[in-house]
């Protein structure tokens, strides 16, 4: 009797492994690529500590009145499009006067919409930056099921960009500003030949580098899970029902065919969820013009109130070199 019953319990634990890689695997899926209800509380764990972040929140008080007021015929307007495998897309619009010279594209992160970006789109317009603020899909007031890391957005960013050029004409210069996933999408554009065409310039704040690393660090630091066990699976949920699966595409390689697009990297020091070695790999990559700032004491897309006036400061300077 013990002789047999050694293979069925082994059997029975490789089927209970088996089951709890697929359900681990389904629940990470569902958790990232399905289209999220609310901030992801590990963002914001990352984000600043309770201290910080009432810090932050005095200095973001005045750039929502800012969005607020409409005078000076500084009104939003809300644009829609049709992406490429046909859902809605949303953002806002406002301009910088009446010459439509410069376009800033702006890219928010994971869980996030488009006015959580009021600081660039503030910025941006007083540099003199139309601004087009996007809802990315499967967030804010665009449509979709599932979120597409970059992977599919780089193709929505495109849609957009030939609505700019429909409306605008060819003379308008384009950057895209992007943080987190937003910064991911803006890098990965930058391998669409027809992208690189039309853009001026990328600021990328605290990209990763692929929705897999991602999801793999996360899985590592956060419930010391072993990446290489429920990847592959929660991969073929995602291809089945996204379609598309985290490995498909890397800002590296992306970078790597971008031969014309200068780039701006910028990263917290204190960035927990997106590890500067992911800036610090994406800027090796790139063979173009390009510069990087690193925030000491900011975590997870939170340079821009740690330390608002180097933030800008450094794009202004950086766009000057692009536009000399």
């Amino acid at each position: 009797m013990k002789k047999k019953s050694i293979p069925i319990l082994a059997a029975g634990a490789i089927g209970a492994g088996v089951a709890t890689v697929g359900i681990g695997a389904g629940v990470l899926f569902y958790k990232t690529v399905k289209r999220p209800g609310e901030t992801d509380p590990d963002i914001i764990d990352e984000f600043a500590d309770r201290e910080k972040f009432q810090e932050y929140m005095v200095k973001m008080a005045p750039i929502g009145e800012w969005i607020q007021k409409k005078e000076e015929n500084r009104e939003f307007e809300h644009i829609y499009i049709t992406a490429p495998d046909g859902i809605k897309l949303h953002a806002f619009y406002l301009p910088a006067g009446e010459k439509h010279e410069k376009m800033a594209i702006i890219h928010h992160g994971f869980t996030s919409k488009a006015m959580d970006g009021s600081f660039h789109i503030k910025a941006f317009h007083e540099m003199g930056y139309d601004v087009l603020a996007l809802d990315l899909r499967a967030h804010g007031e665009s449509e979709g099921k599932y979120v597409g890391f970059g992977i599919l957005d780089r193709f929505d960013t495109l849609e957009w960009i030939r609505y700019v050029r429909e409306r605008f004409g060819k003379e308008m210069k384009i950057i895209l500003h992007g943080t987190s996933m937003g910064a991911t999408t803006a890098l990965m554009c930058t391998g669409v030949p027809e992208i690189r065409e039309e853009i001026s310039a990328v600021i990328a704040d605290c990209a990763f580098t692929s929705p897999d690393a991602i999801f793999s660090h996360v899985m590592k630091k956060n419930y010391h899970l072993p990446p290489f066990l429920f990847m592959p699976v929660s991969n073929m949920f995602s291809q089945f029902l996204a379609g598309y699966k985290g490995n498909d595409y890397s800002t590296l390689q992306a970078l790597a065919d971008n031969d014309t697009v200068p780039v701006l990297f910028l990263h917290g020091s204190e960035d927990k969820f997106v590890p500067t070695w992911m800036t610090e790999e994406n800027y090796e990559a790139c063979r173009t013009m390009k510069d990087r700032l690193v925030i000491e004491g900011a975590g997870h897309g939170s340079s821009p109130f740690e330390a608002p006036e180097l933030y800008v400061e450094k794009e202004k300077k950086f766009l000057d070199k692009v536009f000399a």
